[in-house]
């Protein structure tokens, strides 16, 4: 893969960036229509392709916030068409590295030393590269490490990021900019904390220690001494990245014992931490040559106040669903109904955001849960396909909390899914 050099950091230069791919994107949809009025059965997936690679392309330069939404956006299916995942997806640890003399200036300007000066050997050449920062291997003392190097300017191009990306966002989600701005912020907030390195040091250290009483998880130790703002030093970890580990062929067990830790560390961090590892792709988790789980990113953290966390989680017991007006109530906590609503849009509200609760609920509802069922991932696409078609849901409805507790759920149980994995679900249940 063709390496960088550097990375557009101004403003302008950024701007520019995306003018580009707009006028790209405009040509797209020009070679689109001219070839429709030839063929009035052409379809959209040459436009969604063309479109998908050219909007990639600049984010994979741009790297930083842009990219990251770009992970994000993939690992929702019902968002954006296949072609968009299909290439976005790329973003989740495979995105263009950076050359190796940009990665040495970057440790002079932090630590006033080259790599080779702080460590006894530091490949140069990443192993793994993302959208906020890549991952180099480096040896002291005889111990392997990892060391992962954030793209110079991604934090203090973030709030700029976001006012460039927010057209696209209120075309793709039909929105408009005022209702969007309590969710821009909610991702806002926590993309800054994702480039603060040294928190991610602190929250890894206090997560792992309070995570270490779970079952086959392991974690890497962090070095705050060999860490900046900008940089982490922490032990290496070996094993594969859930695609890899897949194509091994694992045995049903193993499936199982991978999908159970996964299902454990995010369910005890939810109901006993009250916060949680937000950030589920699977460039975030290795699975080892002795069988367990190996966590190596803890940038993106998710508190969970007591006046989301308790109206939410009742929604999973049933007897909270039976009861219409405890249900309406716990929506209304949750400004998924409105007090402007009217008794036909309370009444529409209720039935649809019952639908999804009852989705999302089934898991917790069994002792055990097997997550290769496939009608229970075609109810939830099928569910998310509808609502995406409705004019009643192009407005914004529910709290900020709902951006990342959504996303960490729903994440989780994509990737259990993708491990066909058969999981005890009432290990830790929720506290309400």
């Amino acid at each position: 893969m063709k390496e960088q050099n550097g990375i557009p950091t101004t403003k302008t230069q950024r701007s520019a960036k995306f003018v580009k791919t707009g006028f790209q994107i405009g040509g797209n949809y020009i070679k689109h229509y001219s070839k429709k009025l030839f063929n009035p059965e052409l379809d959209n997936s040459q436009l969604n392709e063309d479109n998908a690679t050219d909007i990639y392309n600049s984010l994979s330069e741009l790297k930083g916030s842009a990219l990251k939404i770009a992970q994000m956006l993939s690992m929702d299916k019902n968002i954006l068409p296949k072609s968009y995942v299909d290439k976005f997806t790329q973003s989740q640890y495979n995105a263009p590295p950076l050359s190796g003399p940009l990665i040495v200036r970057t440790f002079t300007k932090l630590f006033g030393k080259t790599p080779e000066q702080m460590y006894d050997s530091f490949n140069l050449v990443s192993k793994n590269a993302a959208s906020i920062g890549q991952v180099h291997e480096a040896n002291l003392n005889g111990k392997k490490l990892a060391v992962k190097i954030q793209y110079p300017g991604v934090a203090d191009s973030i709030s700029s990021d976001l006012k460039l990306v927010k057209p696209f966002a209120f075309r793709l989600l039909g929105m408009s900019e005022k209702e969007l701005n309590i969710y821009v912020k909610e991702v806002e907030e926590r993309l800054l904390e994702e480039t603060d390195y040294e928190l991610e040091v602190r929250r890894s250290i206090e997560f792992s220690e309070a995570c270490k009483i779970l079952d086959n998880i392991i974690f890497p130790t962090y070095y705050p001494n060999l860490s900046s703002k900008r940089i982490i030093t922490m032990d290496w970890i070996e094993g594969l990245h859930l695609k890899e580990f897949l194509k091994t062929n694992p045995s049903q067990e193993l499936r199982n014992k991978i999908g159970q830790a996964l299902w454990d560390f995010y369910n005890f961090q939810q109901h006993e931490l009250r916060a949680v590892h937000a950030d589920p792709h699977p460039g975030n988790f290795l699975i080892t040559p002795d069988e367990k789980l190996g966590v190596i990113d803890f940038g993106c953290i998710k508190e969970l106040p007591n006046d989301f966390y308790i109206p939410f989680f009742s929604l999973i017991s049933a007897d909270i669903t039976k009861d219409k007006a405890k249900t309406i109530a716990a929506f209304r906590e949750l400004e998924m109904i409105h007090p402007t609503d009217t008794p036909a849009q309370v009444e529409f509200y209720y039935k649809a955001y019952k639908e999804m609760i009852e989705l999302f609920a089934r898991p917790y509802l069994s002792e055990i849960f097997d997550f290769s069922k496939p009608e229970f991932f075609e109810g939830l696409y099928h569910y998310g396909e509808k609502i995406a078609k409705m004019p009643e849901f192009k407005q914004a409805r529910g709290v900020k909390h709902f951006i990342y507790v959504n996303r960490t759920n729903f994440g989780l149980y994509t990737i259990l899914h993708e491990l066909q994995a058969t999981v005890h679900t009432g290990t830790f249940k929720p506290q309400v």
